[in-house]
């Protein structure tokens, strides 16, 4: 827990004054009251500087408030990270501790993004399943008791019921199987409370850590959560140890209490020598607890597969109708339900397929041909409308177009992320939609683009008569561009969630991958795989599944007719 102590302002403090602290600078790791951090905050070395109020540093745990960005050995600031020793070091390090490391790392590197890594919502639920696991085994233990208490209970009347119908002479006798049965009951029940007892104050300590990380992922540094993550893991791991050894040994196996009665007492009571005998049985445990993740440190540094890695394999075509044979794919998506929908330019319609491949039924008919759509969220689909100047979401469920966003340009592509939706003219002109109030937003020079993607806050495109790909921020900057032999004519592009781009490079019957920094490629489809002037290409992120539009030859004597090939990657 974060000590309740009032934080003193660290300057004054040196002075030998008492000043309370009001600001903590999250790169100083300094106290400051309101009248030290006024300079702080005007220094054009510090006034771009993260800070939070001593308040809210003060309601981190402990354990983070102590986590430093300086090295204790050498008062120098961690810039690299040693992989071989999963450990922050500084430049003096390198030199004193890591000289035959090989895998260092720019510390900045390994930070980026930590807080919205997968790492700290894999951890949150080590958390939360180790604490359910606790949970779990105390209620057991709790049952095992009330289910103890019962057998106890029901012995002790099963003997006092014999005992009714016999003699005096068995008194002395009944007496000892009694003290016997108390002997091994309260051993037994010891045993179980003495267990659940350990147990709850290791429960009283994951539940502390467990209701602050929420404050923690809020109110840390970016190192501070990485290294606390460390400690957490370390916390989780011993306690799901903990746990996993009381389940291997013989703690939660069920020994219940029983009694055994002499059968000839009532007609045999002078040959009787003992009242009985009392069993503790064992049994299986009932006990279910959730398995603990092995080699969790794996997690903060995130594996991304290499594009060499990427290797598509097919799963299915689409099947194309007599009726509706003739298509002209202006795009083709992939549904959260595993459905897939086609945007067919030449009759203004939007398509739907089954997950095999089947075709279902005609969605939406437009006013105006439709040049591109893409997924906004749950079965919503934007299609963009070219020289309609409109762009609109479609409920695809209920067959219905629920909104139509009007624009002062031409509207030939359409992105999303969920949350904003950007849409591309013919020229160098973009305007971005914020889905919550509808507002707009245009970006200029941002270049040529035949179809665009969003992905992670930046704006991708294709250039087909530049034969490039294009990176920009969603304000219009520049990323960066690519270009190589392999890919001829782009049209469409996706990325799948590691941030690889796809391309349709219609040029040369092929789909090529891009590396997210932009600097490598790789043809994973071509015309030997059937690819055929490829157009429109979607990634389904969460399955991996993905779905390419190309030209087929058809059957006898039918001209050649597009569909789409859908792969797992």
């Amino acid at each position: 827990m974060a000590s309740s102590v009032k934080q003193l302002c660290t300057i004054c403090n040196d002075d030998g004054i008492s000043n309370s602290a009001v600001i903590w600078c999250t790169e100083c790791e300094v106290l400051f009251c309101g009248d030290c951090e006024k300079p702080h905050s005007k220094s054009r070395l510090s006034k771009n500087h993260k800070t939070m109020t001593a308040d809210d540093y003060q309601k981190l745990p402990t354990f983070m408030q102590e986590i430093s960005s300086q090295c204790q050995d050498h008062k120098k600031k961690f810039e690299l990270y040693c992989s071989f020793h999963a450990c922050p070091c500084c430049v003096q390090c390198v030199t004193d501790k890591h000289k035959m490391c090989q895998e260092m790392k720019p510390l900045s590197d390994i930070l980026q993004q930590v807080k919205s890594s997968a790492s700290v919502h894999l951890f949150e639920k080590d958390l939360k399943d180790v604490k359910e696991n606790i949970d779990t085994a105390i209620l057991y233990l709790k049952t095992r008791i009330t289910t103890t208490d019962t057998q106890n209970t029901k012995a002790i009347e099963k003997i006092r019921y014999m005992r009714k119908s016999i003699d005096d002479y068995l008194n002395k006798l009944e007496q000892d199987l009694l003290n016997d049965l108390e002997s091994k009951y309260s051993k037994l029940k010891s045993n179980m409370a003495s267990l659940m007892q350990q147990m709850e104050q290791r429960a009283s300590q994951i539940s502390q850590i467990h209701g602050q990380f929420s404050k923690t992922t809020r109110y840390t540094t970016e190192l501070q959560m990485f290294i606390a993550l460390r400690e957490i893991e370390k916390i989780t791991s011993q306690t799901t140890k903990y746990i996993e050894d009381l389940e291997s040994g013989d703690h939660f196996i069920e020994k219940n209490l029983e009694v055994n009665l002499a059968s000839a007492l009532q007609s045999f009571l002078q040959d009787v020598k003992s009242f009985g005998n009392i069993n503790i049985n064992t049994t299986t445990s009932t006990l279910k607890i959730k398995t603990g993740r092995k080699d969790q440190a794996q997690h903060l540094l995130p594996k991304v597969p290499g594009v060499e890695q990427i290797k598509p394999s097919l799963l299915t075509r689409l099947t194309i109708s007599k009726d509706i044979k003739f298509l002209s794919i202006s795009a083709c998506l992939i549904l959260p339900d595993g459905k897939f929908i086609i945007l067919n330019g030449n009759r203004k319609q939007l398509l739907l397929f089954s997950n095999d491949g089947i075709f279902i039924r005609k969605v939406v008919t437009f006013t105006e041909r439709p040049y591109d759509g893409c997924l906004v969220m749950n079965n919503t689909v934007a299609v963009a409308l070219g020289q309609g100047n409109q762009t609109v979401l479609v409920d695809v469920d209920r067959s219905k177009i629920i909104q139509s966003i009007k624009l002062t340009h031409n509207c030939f592509g359409v992105a999303s992320d969920g949350k904003n939706l950007v849409i591309r003219n013919v020229g160098s002109q973009c305007t971005t939609v914020n889905l919550s109030d509808m507002s707009q937003t245009i970006i200029e020079g941002m270049g040529a683009m035949y179809c665009i993607s969003l992905f992670q806050g930046n704006i991708y495109g294709t250039n087909d008569s530049a034969n490039k790909l294009c990176c920009y921020k969603v304000t219009g900057e520049l990323l960066w561009t690519f270009q190589h032999q392999d890919i001829a004519r782009p049209l469409g592009l996706t990325l799948d969630k590691n941030g690889f781009v796809y391309i349709a490079s219609a040029g040369n019957n092929s789909i090529v991958v891009v590396s997210p920094d932009g600097k490598i490629c790789k043809t994973i489809l071509s015309d030997a795989d059937g690819i055929k002037d490829p157009y429109a290409i979607d990634i389904n992120r969460e399955t991996g599944f993905m779905i390419v539009s190309s030209l087929i030859s058809g059957e006898k004597n039918e001209t050649s007719y597009e569909t789409c090939f859908v792969y797992k990657v």
